[in-house]
């Protein structure tokens, strides 16, 4: 793999925060499961939220989805009934890629599914089909190892986790090894249950720039416009996930993806206000 192939990924993501910053807003990243209702659906779901996007979160279906709250964990395992896998995943990127939607891809899973695949074929098959970065919340920095250089050689950016809990010594830790950017979790417990607490955010938001100007995106408790515009005042990032699966899954069949859709066009005209 050539050195420009080795850094597309992280260049791409970025140039995504990078292209925000010079417009005075935070980055949105919409959260998607892939493969919910169906494959299909989610397809034109996922294609429907890049238009309002500066980058993608897609989440790879799994039966034991830890950091998830109700709403993702229902739409998980929607996908597994309906099929879907990780590869069918991975096919999934690559016919968005194959559309010529070039949003950079987050996708986010967890560490079994990878190893089950086989690590070295999944991070070079990723790459191949478009993604630029993992999210993985079971795979704190200490135990990353092989999976952090099999993700740096395929040119993907491998994202981890800071709390409002997190010490000193993981925020330092995190911070010398971030790429792309650095996941904030806005509450202490799963997604979709609470809403953000902004003081506590931005006391963890004041402790990480400190150290590092890799970006900072937030993630969990963000389930309304004026949330994502608190939120996005704060941070270089916003992104919203367990509110789009519920606009999707309370949406008539049929007008899902308009319903997406629009749901995050009110969500990123919030944050450019």
């Amino acid at each position: 793999m050539t050195v420009q192939q080795q850094t597309r990924g992280r260049e791409r993501i970025a140039r995504a925060f990078a292209q925000a910053r010079q417009s005075r807003t935070a980055a949105f990243m919409p959260y998607f499961t892939l493969g919910y209702p169906d494959p299909a659906t989610s397809l034109e779901v996922v294609a429907a939220l890049a238009e309002h996007s500066d980058l993608l979160e897609l989440g790879v279906p799994f039966s034991d989805p830890i950091a998830d709250g109700p709403t993702i964990q229902h739409s998980t395992q929607v996908a597994l009934e309906q099929g879907m896998t990780t590869r069918g995943c991975l096919e999934l990127v690559r016919a968005l890629r194959g559309r010529g939607i070039e949003t950079p891809v987050m996708l986010m899973g967890y560490v079994n599914p990878i190893l089950a695949y086989g690590p070295e074929a999944f991070f070079q098959d990723a790459a191949a089909a478009g993604v630029d970065g993992l999210i993985v919340p079971d795979l704190p920095p200490e135990e990353a190892g092989e999976l952090a250089t099999l993700a740096e050689d395929a040119g993907l950016a491998l994202i981890y986790f800071l709390a409002p809990t997190s010490n000193p010594e993981r925020i330092r830790l995190v911070a010398g090894r971030a790429q792309g950017f650095i996941y904030l979790v806005s509450i202490t417990g799963i997604t979709g249950t609470r809403e953000a607490d902004e003081s506590e955010l931005a006391g963890l938001i004041d402790r990480v720039r400190g150290l590092t100007t890799t970006p900072l995106a937030v993630g969990f408790g963000i389930n309304t416009p004026a949330r994502a515009a608190a939120v996005g005042r704060l941070a270089d990032g916003v992104i919203v996930g367990s509110a789009i699966i519920k606009v999707v899954g309370q949406a008539e069949t049929g007008r899902q993806v308009e319903a997406a859709g629009s749901f995050a066009r009110e969500l990123a005209e919030s944050l450019r206000i």
